[in-house]
């Protein structure tokens, strides 16, 4: 029979495949879960116009558009604008590793700083549950990358029911930034009188240092609560205990921890 068989719908041996026929833009934008806007955008910038048409003009899209678009939705989940994307595809000089490592650079960048961000909103959300009603611009400007409040559930947990606890959330509930900023200059400045003692070898037990004592301890009764002389000596005592407030005082010299613990201790038997 001339190569063509006599069953009904047969092909001459031997015929092409025919073409798959040419999907409409919805049909195009449901398969790819974008909007029939986000494709008419395509198609006005250039990026991606259908190769087909229906007869009363609707857009249709073939096998290579849709290859296209494949292409053209995996650079923009790598972050790439539409303009780069235009360049890779279309642009026979571009260099496409040149062009994926710099916005390799890019993402690694974006992420550092989203990071960033993401531990200035988890401090601002510790500090207000602390009582700390900062923004988180605040935050930054008052306590820089210090954490105020990264001992916040410890602390309510061991003193929460103290009326010391209670009087210190009060306070701070109410302090502007303005107040804090106050308050830690007053903290700073005591720090910086106990170190230059230290350093300058004056002992724990001498009335310089144990006039500095009380200042800090006048320092915590002004800003948080009413600090009593018994309640200062068990802080000094936590400065030694444990390692993470020893820290705060060995980091600006060594030994420190120490003479601020005996320079307490020896300020609440005088004052007794």
């Amino acid at each position: 029979m001339n190569g063509v068989t006599g069953e009904s719908g047969a092909r001459r041996e031997g015929a092409a495949d025919p073409e798959p026929a040419a999907l409409p833009v919805g049909e195009v934008a449901r398969l790819a879960g974008v909007t029939v806007r986000t494709l008419h955008h395509y198609d006005r910038i250039g990026l991606l116009v259908p190769s087909a048409r229906s007869r009363s003009g609707y857009r249709e899209y073939r096998v290579g558009d849709l290859v296209r678009l494949q292409h053209i939705l995996a650079y923009r989940e790598l972050g790439f604008g539409l303009e780069q994307i235009a360049d890779m595809l279309d642009n026979p000089d571009a260099d496409p590793v040149q062009i994926l490592r710099r916005q390799h650079e890019a993402v690694l960048a974006r992420m550092d700083r989203l990071q960033q961000i993401a531990a200035v909103l988890e401090r601002t959300m510790e500090a207000q549950r602390m009582g700390i009603n900062l923004t988180p611009g605040e935050m930054l400007e008052v306590f820089g990358d210090e954490n105020p409040a990264q001992y916040a559930d410890e602390a309510q947990e061991r003193w929460g029911s103290t009326d010391a606890y209670k009087q210190s959330q009060a306070r701070m509930s109410s302090y502007s930034k303005q107040d804090w900023l106050r308050v830690k200059a007053e903290k700073e400045a005591v720090a910086m009188r106990m170190t230059e003692l230290f350093t300058a070898g004056i002992p724990a037990d001498s009335q310089d240092a144990m006039d500095a004592a009380e200042a800090h301890r006048q320092a915590i009764t002004t800003a948080f609560y009413d600090c009593s002389y018994e309640m200062h000596a068990g802080l000094a005592d936590m400065y030694l205990a444990d390692p993470r407030f020893t820290k705060h005082y060995e980091d600006r010299a060594r030994g420190l921890a120490q003479w601020v613990h005996d320079a307490i201790r020896a300020n609440a038997a005088a004052r007794a």
